[in-house]
């Protein structure tokens, strides 16, 4: 299996192709969305994607980490960490993908 990445401009092709968009209107529709779900997400509120998942910030407390190589304890600061959650739907999609695949081998 090929690993592949979905780019921004992936996502920009495939409005053009579905939606019939020009590609530079597409281009900033990409952009505008990303940018809304990033703004949403740094103020610290969740961001539901129906049928797809939910994106969210996780607060994580000071902690004493351990350096592998030399065992040295060293502190942790606190910070916010994003969290993605799909949705069941989401999962379905991903085991039926994964089920279709090990029968065509």
């Amino acid at each position: 299996m090929a690993n592949k990445t979905l780019t921004r401009a992936d996502l920009a092709e495939a409005v053009v192709e579905k939606v019939g968009l020009p590609r530079n209107e597409s281009q900033e529709l990409v952009e505008l969305v990303l940018s809304e779900i990033s703004t949403t997400l740094a103020s610290g509120e969740s961001v539901k994607l129906s049928s797809f998942g939910s994106f969210g910030i996780r607060e994580k407390g000071e902690r004493i980490g351990r350096n592998p190589k030399t065992g040295e304890e060293v502190p942790i600061t606190p910070r916010r960490v994003l969290v993605f959650r799909p949705s069941n739907i989401m999962k379905d999609q991903i085991n039926i993908g994964l089920v279709r695949r090990k029968a065509a081998e």
